[in-house]
Order: structure tokens, then sequence, then C-alpha cells
């Protein structure tokens, strides 16, 4: 019969066979094993400390690198776009950016006559018939309805009215007039416009963001070219984006054999480099009449313009 007895005895066994493999494996641990481990231990840690040493230098060189382009865009920009009117307008998801584009414009001397966010609103294909609605309604004498596209596309119809009210025209555009414009697309929530927005734009800054991604994606980066097309019919104009997409309007600008040569396009401008290079683009495309396709991306010719005389 097995009694109280042989339980201890068994149990102590066990806890003795598991001292012994305690003292037996620290020692073998502490002879060649365990220095090789210390070693392997001690040479991961060296290495994880020099990536991220490295990793801080490559992010100081970049932020360097921002500095540079900032401290050198009075000298290569500086005045040449001096009383030059600059329309800029910020797509869907380009806010993070915009500002810093126009800053950049300000640095070259240019006078932007408004900045106008357009709304993801005006993009929704659910809204085209509200759009062509709203532009028969909200067109005035010097900013009429006759010359609109006569088709039954809301972006395009809206599109090219604001490119009457907000660009240059051979006959000037009525203040009260181009405000009731704006009022009306702003109030229905299509735009938002800065303060003090006015008309008679020369030229035209698009800054892009990244496409939508719902199921009317497709739609919308189509509604988007659109509108840049309209914008881009009788002035010159340069789209300014971060990176280049499917879907993207600096993608499918450069996909596009008609709007590529028509079109200047910065495809990092979310970067001092990219923003001082859309500078560089909008000079070019004014005072030089030239078109390119600059940045980092597929399909651009070089980093920046040729630097103006």
């Amino acid at each position: 019969m097995i009694n109280f007895r042989y339980h201890v005895v068994s149990l102590t066994a066990v806890f003795l066979a598991l001292a012994i493999g305690l003292v037996v494996g620290t020692a073998a641990l502490n002879g060649p094993a365990a220095d090789r481990l210390r070693d392997q231990v001690t040479g991961l840690s060296r290495d994880n400390s020099n990536y991220r040493d490295q990793q801080n230098q490559y992010r100081e060189e970049l932020n360097r690198a921002q500095d540079f382009a900032t401290e050198v865009a009075p000298a290569l920009v500086g005045g040449k776009l001096a009383n030059r009117r600059i329309l800029v307008v910020g797509l869907p998801r380009a806010e993070n950016y915009v500002d810093q584009v126009i800053a950049m414009l300000k640095v070259a001397g240019a006078t932007v006559t408004a900045k106008v966010t357009v709304q993801d609103k005006f993009f929704d294909p659910a809204n085209n018939v509200e759009l062509l609605d709203l532009a028969e309604r909200a067109s005035q004498p010097s900013i009429p309805a006759s010359g609109l596209p006569n088709n039954s596309d809301g972006v395009e119809t809206s599109g090219a009215l604001l490119a009457l009210a907000l660009q240059q025209q051979t006959t000037p555009v009525v203040a009260s007039e181009f405000t009731t414009v704006l009022t009306a697309y702003t109030k229905n929530g299509y735009l938002a416009v800065d303060d003090d927005p006015a008309p008679g734009a020369e030229a035209t800054v698009v800054v892009a963001g990244l496409p939508a991604t719902d199921n009317a994606a497709t739609k919308k980066s189509q509604s988007a070219v659109m509108l840049t097309s309209r914008l881009a019919k009788n002035r010159p104009l340069v789209v300014a984006a971060d990176g280049v997409v499917d879907g993207g309007l600096v993608a499918e600008v450069r996909a596009d054999p008609t709007l590529v040569k028509q079109i200047s396009t910065v495809d990092n401008a979310s970067t001092t480099q990219g923003q001082l290079a859309t500078a560089l683009a909008l000079i070019e495309r004014l005072v030089q009449g030239k078109i390119g396709q600059y940045g980092v991306a597929a399909g651009a010719s070089s980093l920046v313009p040729p630097s103006p005389s």
C-alpha cells in the first residue's frame, strides 16, 4: 500500500531533480554558451543603437534640406511673381500643405487673389443636377451663363462659371456680382473661401490631396480633372500635389496626352522643395510660357524647372 512516507519521498525526489537541473543549467550557461549569448545580445543592442542613430541622421538631413530650400527661396524666386495675381484652389485632403504653397508664392512676390477650398461635396455624383441648377441661378451679367458648356456635367458647368468669376477676363468682373457667385457656392457647402477674395487672377495653382477612396472614387477623380481642365482652359495653371498615385490629379494629368501639354505639375508639394518647385513652375509658365512636369515620381522630367533668369 502506498503510504504518506512514499509521497514525501517521491516529492523530495522531484524537487531534488529540479534543483540539480537548475544548478547544472546555470553552470552550463555560465560557460561558453552564456558568453556567446551575451555577445549576441550586445551585438544586437549595438546594431539597434546604430540604426537608431542613422535614422536620426536621415531625419536631420531631411530637415536641413527643407531648411536649405527655405533659405535659398528668396534668392531663386524673390520678386519673380511681383504684381502677378494668382488664384489658389485647394482640393479635398490638401489642407496640410496648401498654406505652405501660398507662403512660397508670396515669397516670389505673388498677390493671391483668393484661396478657394473645394469641398468633397462638389465632386459627389449625387449633386450633379444641383450643380447644374446652381450654375444657372448664380450667373450674373458680368459672369454670364450663356457661355457655359451645354451638357449635363454639373462639375464642368459650375467649374466654367467659377473660372469666369475668379480668373481675369477681357471685360472685368463686377465686384458685387463676383461676391454673389461665390456666396451661392459657399452657402450650399460646395466651396470655402478665405476672407477678401477678389476676381481677376491671371494664373491658377491647384493644390491637390490624395484621391477619394469611397464607392464614387473613380467619378470623383474624373470630376477633379474636369474642374482643373476648366480652370486651365484660358489661363496658365500649375497642379501641385503630394505624390503620384492611382486616381490622383498629377497622375491623371501626366497620363493624358492633351492635358500634359497644357498643365504643369509638381508631385512633392508637401515638402519645402516641392513648394519651391511649384513657384518656379508657375514662373516658368507665366513668364516663359513653358510647361513642365517636376518632382520625384514617375513622369517628372526633373526635380525643378531651370532657375529663372
